[in-house]
């Protein structure tokens, strides 16, 4: 694909169309309420939620995307003027709210970008997705997969988030007389907060702009800013802190949970392997994973993903909304695209996934490169701009720098 056609999760100057995979913002930089440059393309749950993180935006810049369905675009080449033709499909992608993968094919070839997405077997929203991604793909060759590589290392090894959910509830229903804080994003974790309200049958506390976004989303019922009425509450995850949780404790027993699949830096406590006895299902027996395309175990076992209690005060639980190394490989296995790229390059955790699953790529499969060569030499060279993210927060000056367009020519 040429320069200057469109840009996603990127918002500099010089493309015709942008498409937004979700309003976390990692993947909104750039963008502001006085945006003018072109119009943005994102799923309708995105476009429901847009004005409330972006007050005053000209709202007819958005185009809504419906899920499995193709859309077209005309586009002009920069270069030639001529018309350019780009089909687009929003795909679920399983991590938050809104959040969705894009394809697009056309005469430049077939690019499928994930943004940020969780790959799980068990529930039937992924089978649909799953279902979504290989109807769209049909006899279609994936020519380059901008792929979430956030966790992207035979290390990170997370339960489905159903188990990690109940490992929650298991932690609340242990401390029947503390209360709980736990941290969250702005954006995500609603499924993990209705699993504890049903299975407690409790409210849960949230602070007024995260109530606001619950009542969007259609949660008019479960969530209350009423202290009063609730021993489980959430906080901000950038305010969650051994600190704070210390300075609760001088008033009432009170316990954090913070669910994520990044590691806390604070070393666990000694001994933690049984914290609740019976209660507890998440100590299981890690399976052993391959490196660089070895044999392994295909099974992604529901009790990985140990519950660590990091501070007599915090545990912290692998509710994870992206996908951990295993579901990565099985996404690369259904889609088989010829090369691919990790969208996320500044990161404590990073691995380029090639580095792991560039075997399974057709450009290294012999029985498939001549047909890729043969696209190539058809279509001629396709380019697209990447967005690089980094999980290291807005606020570090030297990830900023590192926050550039690149471009992938194949």
């Amino acid at each position: 694909m040429e320069k200057g056609l469109i840009s996603v999760d990127l918002w500099a100057e010089g493309s015709q169309a942008y498409f937004l995979t979700h309003l976390h913002a990692d993947h909104t930089q750039g963008l502001t309420s006085t945006w003018a440059k072109a119009p943005i393309f994102c799923s309708r749950i995105t476009a429901k939620l847009f004005p409330f993180k972006f007050p005053n935006f000209k709202l007819s810049l958005l185009r809504v995307l419906d899920l499995g369905s193709w859309h077209t675009l005309s586009l002009f080449s920069p270069s030639t003027g001529s018309k350019v033709t780009v089909q687009v499909m929003a795909i679920d992608a399983h991590h938050c709210p809104g959040a969705v993968m894009f394809l697009f094919r056309g005469e430049f070839g077939c690019l499928l970008n994930t943004g940020d997405f969780r790959w799980e077997k068990k529930s039937e929203r992924a089978k649909l997705g799953r279902e979504m991604l290989v109807n769209a793909l049909k006899d279609d060759t994936v020519d380059v997969l901008y792929l979430d590589n956030t966790y992207c290392n035979p290390s990170y090894q997370f339960p489905h988030r159903e188990v990690a959910a109940q490992q929650v509830v298991d932690i609340i229903n242990s401390h029947p007389e503390h209360d709980i804080i736990i941290g969250i994003d702005t954006l995500g974790k609603e499924d993990l907060l209705l699993r504890i309200s049903n299975a407690l049958n409790s409210k849960i506390w949230v602070w007024p702009e995260r109530l606001q976004t619950m009542h969007l989303l259609g949660f008019h019922d479960i969530f209350t800013t009423k202290t009063s009425l609730t021993r489980i509450r959430t906080v901000p995850r950038y305010s969650f802190s051994i600190n704070t949780l210390e300075g609760l404790n001088k008033m009432r027993p009170t316990i954090g949970i913070i669910p994520s699949g990044l590691p806390w830096v604070v070393k666990p406590l000694e001994g933690d392997d049984k914290l609740f006895g019976s209660l507890l299902t998440s100590r299981g027996n890690r399976s052993k994973v391959s490196s660089r395309c070895g044999k392994q175990n295909d099974n992604i076992n529901d009790n990985l993903g140990s519950v660590k209690r990091f501070h007599k005060y915090i545990y912290s639980v692998q509710y994870s909304d992206h996908s951990c190394y295993l579901e990565i490989e099985e996404f690369i296995k259904l889609v088989q695209p010829t090369n691919m790229k990790g969208i996320i390059t500044s990161s404590s955790c990073y691995v380029d996934p090639v580095y792991y699953f560039g075997c399974l790529c057709r450009i290294n499969q012999p029985s498939k490169s001549l047909h890729h060569q043969h696209q190539k030499k058809e279509g001629g060279y396709r380019v697209l701009p990447v967005q690089i993210k980094s999980k290291s927060g807005s606020g570090n000056t030297e990830v900023e720098k590192k926050r550039k367009e690149k471009e992938l020519v194949i």
